[in-house]
């Protein structure tokens, strides 16, 4: 303390002054001119005048503090953490709230220990990382998981230090009930003082009271721009999601006033490769607020000290004297182009290139051959109905938000008939005891049709998801994916293509660029199939099996009504 104060003062020597900056003062909204001192990663000084072992030309740019993301679940970049940080950091990221429950509901604790391995093995570290112990493995009791962390257990594992908070409670339906497990996890976290997050779709009034009495701080599940207003009126912080699957960014602009803008946190959620390669990462969700209308001292005030105060990270979240020296230089407030990434002082990025090292990979055997599927025949997806009506998912353009449809069906041979209708089948296979669990279902719209694909993520407990109309090419997909450890796969009139994904069947130990390439490539495939281009070919689909967001979805065991929080059946019944 005494050094950071001497440098303050000036009668000792900075490790660091940045000249020529522009500096955003995220307390007042100002901007100010003038040099950033840095003693052991640390600011102690803003002003002019401070000698330094090494000096950095600001060249006028605007320095913001470090950006941090609110809630991203790292694995559904596709990417090692190595290869996350190569792309994020150059963007801004200096710090992530990570939830883990993609690697947990497969390899269990071992799947968080993973990415904390791997992010501590980066030289110099480039970003800090907010380990979440997820809440929800599984996410209900209606799916089967590859582990199941119950309230004992979540209380074993909140009391090491490695886990700083818990991650998002999907299971609202149990808070808003009184279960006791839920509860006792709510509790564990309580006790220690650990922060919760949040997903809450449609809850509102009542049941909003009640999941908040949960002590729950943050949302990023709202429907509605009403719900936002709602939700910061009633207390909780409302995280901006700005993710590949979805994004909230014009609600959240419209609600973002001058007394209500400090609840606002900016998240990614999730964030697929190709998009952190061309779009970027939380800087994009800044373009994007600023281009909805958003001050752009809010916008930046949601990715820096909103989120540092939510999460009560010290320190964070501000170019202020005894702050950590986390800055990142842009080139304005509008297209917030990145020119340079600090980290504690340390230049970590500049010009898009990421200047730290994680050498090879990290991959434990933990993560490894974590596919395992009971051997599957075209039979296996016959879906037989006796009326003549049924009951079918549509999913909403852009949207995670499923909704009921019934819809006239024929039979041929003890089977739907797909052909000349807008009907595919949906199969969600369980891949982690190889049970032989099959959920089947049919979706309405989606457009594919001459074969099947299908995807080993599939949120949350990632079984495989297979969509098509031809029962042959939907088995021949599960036997692509088997063999591959999961993956991508897709069966065509052409022949058949896969993509692994051999770290837990979530992600690719491939470098960035090439993991993007080859999304891209089945995905455009895809497309020709007709898939229709108001849903993301393969990712849309990882999601229908998530029976944590309206309306219907499907697991491995059978069709879901997320609204009554029971099966429900694809035979309309007489009296429906």
């Amino acid at each position: 303390m005494k050094q950071l104060i001497d440098c303050a003062m000036k009668r000792e020597p900075c490790d660091l002054v940045i000249q020529n900056a522009r500096i955003l003062n995220v307390f007042t909204g100002e901007t100010e001119e003038g040099e950033i001192a840095v003693r052991d990663g640390i600011i102690v000084g803003i002003g002019e005048g401070y000698s330094a072992r090494e000096l950095y030309d600001g060249a006028g740019m605007i320095f913001l503090p470090g950006l941090i993301d609110a809630h991203i679940h790292v694995e559904s970049t596709m990417l090692t953490p190595e290869e996350f940080a190569r792309l994020a950091v150059p963007h801004g990221t200096s710090g992530i709230v990570a939830d883990p429950h993609e690697l947990v509901n497969v390899c269990g604790i071992a799947g968080a220990e993973y990415l904390m391995e791997a992010f501590a093995r980066l030289s110099p570290s480039p970003l800090d990382v907010y380990m979440q112990l997820p809440s929800c493995v599984p996410a209900t009791p209606f799916e089967t998981s590859g582990a199941s962390l119950d309230a004992a257990e979540t209380r074993l594992q909140l009391a090491r230090d490695a886990f700083f908070g818990l991650g998002e409670m999907m299971n609202y339906v149990g808070v808003i009930a009184g279960e006791k497990e839920v509860l006792g996890k709510l509790k564990a976290a309580k006790s220690r003082s650990k922060i919760v997050d949040g997903h809450a779709p449609g809850v509102t009034g009542d049941a909003l009271n009640a999941y908040l009495c949960g002590s729950i701080a943050t949302d990023h599940e709202s429907l509605s721009e009403g719900e936002i207003r709602e939700k910061i009126a009633r207390g909780m912080y409302v995280q901006i999601r700005c993710g590949s699957s979805a994004n909230n960014i014009a609600s959240a602009a419209a609600c973002m006033t001058a007394e209500n803008f400090p609840r606002f946190l900016v998240c990614s959620d999730d964030k697929h490769a190709h998009d952190l390669i061309t779009a970027g990462h939380l800087d994009d969700a800044l373009r994007r607020l600023v281009a909805a209308g958003v001050p752009p001292y809010y916008a930046v005030r949601a990715a820096t000290l909103n989120v540092a105060e939510c999460y009560h990270l010290q320190g964070r979240g501000a170019i202020a004297p005894g702050y950590h020296a986390d800055l990142v230089a842009v080139e304005d407030v509008t297209s917030f182009r990145v020119q340079a990434v600090f980290k504690g002082g340390r230049l970590v990025a500049e010009r898009g290139k990421a200047l730290f090292s994680a050498n090879e990979a990290y991959l434990p055997d933990a993560v490894r051959g974590t596919v395992h599927v009971k051997e599957v025949t075209a039979e296996d997806f016959r879906l037989s109905l006796e009326g003549n009506r049924a009951r079918a998912m549509y999913v909403l353009p852009h949207e995670l938000v499923t909704e009921e449809v019934i819809v006239p069906v024929q039979k041929s041979d003890g089977d739907i008939v797909l052909h000349g209708t807008s009907l595919d089948k949906l199969a969600v296979v369980e891949r982690h005891f190889a049970s032989g669990n099959i959920g089947l279902a049919l979706v309405e719209g989606y457009g594919l049709k001459g074969g099947a694909i299908g995807i080993s993520v599939a949120h949350d407990s990632h079984n495989l998801v297979i969509l098509g109309d031809d029962n042959a090419a939907m088995a021949r997909v599960v036997a692509l994916l088997k063999e591959a450890g999961g993956g991508m796969a897709l069966v065509d009139g052409e022949g058949e293509e896969v993509f692994p994904l051999d770290v837990a069947g979530l992600m690719s130990s491939l470098p960035a660029d090439e993991v993007a390439a080859r999304i891209e490539h089945i995905s455009k495939r895809a497309y020709r199939m007709g898939v229709k281009t108001c849903y993301d070919s393969f990712m849309t689909l990882a999601f229908l099996s998530l029976p944590v967001i309206p309306h219907l979805k499907l697991t491995d065991r059978g069709l879901f009504d997320v609204d009554k929080f029971t099966f429900t059946t694809t035979e309309i019944k007489a009296d429906e």
